[in-house]
């Protein structure tokens, strides 16, 4: 069902969904934000991803003789673990993102697979883009083209590479190849596991800093210089487009760009965590493969930039408004992250209880010691995995290419 954004009161909506009474609510987001019972959903997080990951290493035996089974088996592996930060942000923190799209245009995504093309300036934009894959029954194919650092990252790195997900070395020799390789590759994936495969032309997360550094190029360039974005790096897609137009593979580019309206502060992981509601909107646009011109590099870096100044407009009209212009709708949150993720804790924590209570009740001062190291251990590793999200943690790559060319000068 489509709404006008006029029609859709996000308070009213939040109080409909609130089960509890006003004394029992407080209580409960009041333990959302307690230490311990962020441990618990760590720890929980990454027990499930090590089960995971030792499934996925299993799988490896296949790939020489079945690609299709290791995809498929793959594909609910990585569903089976993405779908709790789903479950965190819908029914944890009972966030969401309005999506702002063609009724023509929504009827095809979730049911191709397809090349998302998104700003990068959020800590969480990563999570809205899950939601919008759990929903349109996608998320187990969800793939990103990524620094090459990112698949040593616990957990997550291994279950992006057993994905196949593109890990870029910021050389564009090696790079190149890399992806030329990807393409032919993804020729022959199954159709019926449907796959996103999210980039950022912006390469990096936006900062002031880097913003400051992109208008600079921009000017030297005579490129158009751009409110809120970035300006795009365009052959790595180019690449792509040039491996992927004619196999039907992937028949279409989406167009996404994200917002969080500005009357309070960028949202982070940490508010999810915490309990925090966040409200994303998402406009997203449907383009043809073949309407992306790949006739020469320089062609295709110009449609990119054409389509980052319509991004760029269409941020400074939510800037304005708190929305995006055209129709827009609520997908429902789905039982399935919620029901898969309670499984996890059932088949984590049970055992986690019983240990525990034995040890502080009937074990050795040793034993004792070793749980709470593990304990701390385990927070530590969270708290990386937090900080691969955090915006100070970004790559400075945007900023060292002006600063080497200086250097040179």
């Amino acid at each position: 069902m489509f709404l006008t954004l006029s029609n859709f009161h996000p308070r009213r909506r939040a109080d409909r969904r609130n089960p509890f009474p006003c004394g029992k609510m407080s209580f409960f987001a009041s333990m959302k934000k307690w230490m311990i019972v962020h441990l618990l959903l760590g720890y929980v997080f990454l027990l499930s991803g090590v089960i995971v990951n030792i499934l996925m290493l299993c799988s490896l035996v296949l790939w020489p003789f079945n690609k299709t089974l290791y995809r498929r088996i793959n594909y609910y592996l990585a569903y089976s673990h993405w779908c709790e930060l789903c479950a965190l942000c819908a029914w944890w923190s009972n966030s969401d993102c309005i999506l702002y799209v063609e009724p023509e245009d929504l009827k095809h995504v979730g049911k191709e697979h397809t090349v998302c093309l998104s700003n990068h300036g959020y800590e969480i934009d990563f999570l809205m883009f899950f939601i919008l894959c759990e929903r349109l029954h996608m998320l187990g194919g969800s793939k990103i083209y990524g620094k090459d650092i990112l698949k040593f990252a616990p957990i997550l790195g291994l279950e992006w590479y057993s994905t196949e997900s593109i890990f870029l070395k910021r050389d564009w020799a090696k790079d190149k190849e890399i992806i030329q390789n990807y393409t032919k590759q993804m020729a022959a994936y199954p159709a019926d596991l449907v796959s996103s495969l999210l980039f950022c032309p912006e390469g990096t997360r936006f900062t002031p800093e880097k913003h400051k550094t992109s208008l600079e190029i921009s000017r030297k360039k005579g490129y158009p210089e751009l409110k809120h974005l970035l300006l795009p790096r365009s052959k790595g897609f180019y690449v792509s487009m040039l491996g992927m137009k004619g196999k039907h593979a992937f028949p279409t580019v989406l167009d996404m760009t994200l917002a969080f309206r500005k009357d309070q502060p960028d949202p982070t992981f940490w508010d999810v965590v915490n309990g925090k509601q966040i409200l994303g909107h998402l406009k997203i646009r449907r383009i043809s493969i073949n309407s992306v011109p790949t006739d020469t590099e320089e062609e295709c870096a110009e449609w990119m930039r054409q389509l980052f100044v319509e991004k760029d407009k269409c941020l400074d009209y939510f800037s304005e408004h708190g929305c995006f212009e055209g129709s827009s709708v609520r997908l429902p949150r789905r039982l399935n992250d919620l029901i898969i993720s309670l499984f996890w804790v059932a088949i984590t924590c049970l055992p986690l209880i019983y240990y525990s209570g034995k040890i502080f009740w009937s074990g050795t001062i040793i034993q004792q010691l070793v749980f709470l190291s593990v304990t701390v251990f385990l927070s530590y590793v969270v708290r990386l995995l937090i900080g691969i999200t955090e915006k100070s943690k970004g790559s400075k790559y945007g900023v060292q290419t002006v600063n080497n060319e200086e250097k040179t000068k």
